[in-house]
């Protein structure tokens, strides 16, 4: 392995105007493909499309209409909805929903579809038709007989809202553009409902309300691009903490232009891969600035010790590549290896998420480990600058501080106390992270603030009508025609029955439900005869009037939904609901009737929810083996391996229990963050350990090893973490709730992983290496 390295090495600086004339090359092409990267969001990669609810989903969207929808609320702010500007206003809406590429026109339903229809009992039977007449005036007229339709439809609460101040605009959204033939551009078709819907018809005392995936998608992006500004800021915290830390800008400028470099390179080679950035792993880029960085310092720091010692910029640089590589690779290997494993999530924005940091970590071992030295060999520092890097290589204010009397965690006594400490913190870490939450815990769009537009809007639509925005489907599944059968309709009844008794839902609807207010309505609105007919002809008669574009069966009366109108979407509620379902459902289950969850935005929930469930305990396996096995291939030990791995298991779990304190659920955005954070930790560990093993065979004590490693790598592993930590922590202030969660997430394994190495590591190393060799 020896011979191998240095003659990589060698090559390497022999050569290394051509290799520097490649790396010019490459950036240059890749920079060019990383102008052309564009924001890409679809509804499809947010689920899990291998999950048993989702093929469900899918196998029945053209019938019932998927998760994707758009619900637009158009309101009179100064009164009710009956006067002639207000339907005029909502008929423009309509029109141009209607017209929008991608919306599926079918499912456009407002008061001015023609589905949209009323039914009302007369002595003859039943009589009815469109809410709006074709020949509708918005006249005094005109408004009194629509204002009648619509009591007479029972639409109030549903297309009308309660206070008969609003009226709904609903639809769903197609996949595939029709225009393009090509995947549908969620992000341009949201940017056309904020400019032509609400820019076009918001206005004087109309507002305009718009919910959705593809709005919440979109306005994700809006307050993602602010992470540019986060981006800059970090750079230039970066800046400052990289100069005091070498005091010399030349060494400052190249360790950052190295990992913008990596960034560049990530960007170029995604496009080239047909990836787009997803507004959820748009901060993807930042952290491979931040690894990039980290390594940079640790190379900078033996390059300036290099100096320090009178050597040449070229000789420094190559002691550095020659003595970093090896640790510094099996570091970064850790890093990209545990970020593949999340490709085992079946969630295409995960894997996504997976694909562009394991990618952008992997190329920092081309960037940061090999150009940077190359081009600090290219350097002439002048004399001044040399005794100036000399003069802080030390970090004489560091050992002064923090290193003087650093080596007392090596002591038995203090040893004991902080590993005793540690398995307390651990103890009650691991209690609290039981109680994590998987799921949504916060009512609204959760990528959001409680008072951005889009949840402020879902607060009004939820308030002002009767059914909730979150609702859920149970598909019932049975044989052909099979609605016209007391028996079918019979067990859908007594589903949806004991599901309007569970807590959390609000309301439910399925084809029986309707079917015995028909049979009410032929026998003069009686309620007593709100039943389900045992007579075939009657119950045929009862179903005949609902047209399968109601959504409640598909055309040939195979599949029936019974729809949940739940209170919210929190974990606690979905996971209540959904273990109802399948207990009934087993109840109910025969050979020719099942009940399968499950569709709409719910059921899309539930079954993301389940997929993160089953992920995180593998992820977490998968992680930390790879880990383990490439700390064992570097090291060849096992206590060296030990000593690395438990700390960054001990704050994993208490990531875990913050999340629990601070209310943080376990979601496609944060689940990722475990992983993130230990393929970051495991670096500490590993530059650290990697010092005092070579300390320790050439005879020095744990005491002296591990203050010799401190003099090496301590000041880099410090200022490294606290420079992440602080450029994560500007995420605080982001405008979107998610980027906020990860901030703090990111800020807490920053800075405790860090902790970790200089601490707890030693100390384990205590006991471990109890001979002084």
């Amino acid at each position: 392995m020896k011979k191998f390295l240095t003659h990589i090495e060698r090559n390497i600086f022999r050569f290394r105007f051509t290799v520097l004339g490649i790396f010019l090359f490459i950036t240059g092409y890749l920079f060019a493909q990383a102008l052309s990267i564009k924001l890409d969001a679809s509804f499809e990669k947010n689920i899990p499309l291998q999950h048993s609810y989702m093929k469900t989903y899918l196998k029945h969207q053209v019938n019932f209409g998927g998760a994707n929808n758009v619900l637009i609320s158009v309101c009179n702010t100064d009164g009710d909805i009956f006067n002639e500007g207000f339907f005029n206003t909502l008929k423009g809406v309509h029109d141009q929903l209607f017209f929008i590429p991608g919306v599926n026109r079918i499912l456009v339903n407002s008061l001015y579809s023609p589905s949209t229809r009323f039914v009302e009992v007369v002595e003859d039977g039943f009589a009815g038709g469109p809410v709006i007449p074709a020949d509708f005036q918005p006249n005094e007229q005109g408004l009194a007989i629509v204002k009648g339709n619509i009591e007479k439809a029972g639409i109030v609460g549903s297309i009308v809202s309660d206070d008969y101040s609003c009226a709904m605009v609903k639809t769903s959204l197609m996949e595939i553009d029709p225009d393009t033939g090509k995947k549908l551009d969620t992000l341009k078709l949201a940017g056309q409902l904020e400019d032509e819907i609400r820019g076009t018809f918001e206005k004087d005392n109309i507002s305009i309300h718009v919910i959705g995936f593809a709005k919440m998608v979109g306005d994700i992006a809006n307050g993602a691009k602010g992470v540019v500004t986060f981006f800059a800021i970090a750079i230039l915290i970066t800046a400052i903490m990289v100069y005091f830390f070498c005091n010399s800008i030349t060494l400052t400028l190249l360790p950052i232009s190295c990992s913008l470099i990596a960034v560049v390179w990530q960007l170029g080679m995604l496009n080239q891969l047909g990836f787009g950035l997803d507004p959820m792993s748009i901060l993807v880029p930042f952290l491979v600035f931040a690894i990039g960085v980290s390594h940079g310092v640790q190379m900078i720091n033996a390059i300036s010790k290099e100096v320090a010692k009178g050597n040449t910029a070229h000789q420094a640089a190559q002691l550095s590549f020659r003595r970093l590589l090896v640790p510094g690779g099996i570091a970064l290997l850790s890093d990209t290896v545990g970020f593949l494993t999340l490709l085992a999530i079946d969630i295409g924005i995960i894997r996504e998420l997976a694909i562009a940091a394991s990618l952008g970590v992997g190329l920092i071992i081309f960037t940061n480990l090999l150009l940077l030295p190359i081009l600090v060999s290219f350097v002439r520092f002048d004399i001044k600058e040399q005794q100036q890097i000399a003069k802080n290589a030390d970090h004489k204010l560091m050992n002064r501080l923090l290193w003087k009397k650093a080596d007392i965690v090596t002591r038995e006594k203090p040893a004991k106390i902080i590993l005793a400490f540690t398995a307390l913190l651990f103890a009650w870490g691991y209690y609290q992270s039981n109680d994590l939450k998987i799921g949504e815990l916060h009512a609204g769009a959760p990528a959001l603030h409680e008072d951005s537009r889009y949840n402020q809007d879902t607060f009004l639509i939820t308030s002002k009508y009767a059914i909730s925005v979150d609702y859920m489907s149970i598909v019932v599944e049975t044989y052909e025609s099979s609605c016209i059968y007391h028996e079918v309709l019979d067990r859908i009844d007594t589903m949806q029955w004991r599901m309007e008794n569970i807590a959390g839902v609000q309301s439910a609807v399925s084809l029986a439900s309707v079917a015995k207010i028909v049979n009410s309505g032929y026998n003069e609105g009686n309620k007593r005869w709100q039943v389900l007919s045992r007579n075939q002809q009657s119950l045929v008669q009862s179903i005949a009037r609902v047209p399968s574009t109601s959504g409640l069966l598909n055309t040939d009366c195979s599949a029936m939904p019974i729809i949940l109108f739940l209170q919210d979407h929190k974990a606690e509620t979905i996971n209540g609901i959904v273990k109802a379902v399948k207990e009934n459902a087993e109840l109910l289950n025969t050979d020719k009737i099942k009940f399968k969850l499950a569709s709409g935005p719910v059921g899309v929930m539930a079954a993301t929810n389940e997929a993160v469930e089953e992920a995180q305990l593998p992820m977490m396996i998968y992680v930390y083996g790879a880990v383990t096995l490439l700390c064992l291939i570097s090291f060849r030990s096992v206590r060296a391996t030990i000593v690395v791995v438990a700390p960054l298991y001990v704050v994993s779990t208490l990531a875990q229990a913050l999340m629990t304190f601070l209310d943080i659920g376990l979601t496609v955005s944060t689940l990722p963050v475990i992983a993130l954070g230990v393929g970051i930790g495991v670096d500490y560990g590993i530059y650290i350990l990697s010092t005092m093993s070579l300390k320790l065979k050439q005879g020095e004590t744990m005491a002296q090893a591990y203050l010799s490693a401190l003099k090496e790598r301590g000041s880099a592993v410090l200022i490294t973490g606290v420079t992440l930590a602080i450029g994560v922590s500007t995420w605080f202030f982001s405008d979107l709730k998610f980027q906020v969660d990860m901030g703090i997430l990111l800020t807490f394994m920053f800075l405790v992983n860090m902790l970790a190495a200089i601490i707890i590591l030693p100390a384990l190393s205590t006991f471990l290496w109890r001979e002084k060799k």
